[in-house]
């Protein structure tokens, strides 16, 4: 009887914390699923950013799946407020550069 009466409270506990964080992101005006975007941009960033020191040649190829993955980055970043991602200020410019840098590229070469 403990055990299952310990269970229930834990179990209202996540629930409520659950509860509480979607109410705290409602209350600074971001959608979930805007922040759960953002986050998966984010980690994505991470790679595109390693990517970008790497590779400094790219096949057209590359190119393109580089451009798709940084636009997605790009909007799921406008959606949510600067303060949530000042920390990734660095890499957030180092992509964006090396995106523009690609755009002049293909621009250019058409």
């Amino acid at each position: 009887m403990g055990i299952i009466t310990i269970l229930y409270i834990l179990i209202f506990i996540i629930v409520s914390l659950l509860a509480f964080a979607v109410m705290q992101l409602n209350l600074a005006g971001i959608k979930v699923k805007d922040f759960w975007t953002f986050i998966e941009a984010n980690q994505m960033l991470d790679k595109l950013y390693a990517f970008s020191k790497r590779c400094e040649k790219l096949s057209p190829q590359e190119q393109i799946l580089f451009l798709g993955e940084a636009e997605k980055i790009f909007e799921a970043f406008e959606k949510v407020p600067d303060a949530l991602w000042e920390e990734e200020y660095e890499k957030y410019e180092e992509v964006l550069s090396r995106y523009q840098n690609i755009k002049v590229l293909r621009w250019a070469s058409n």
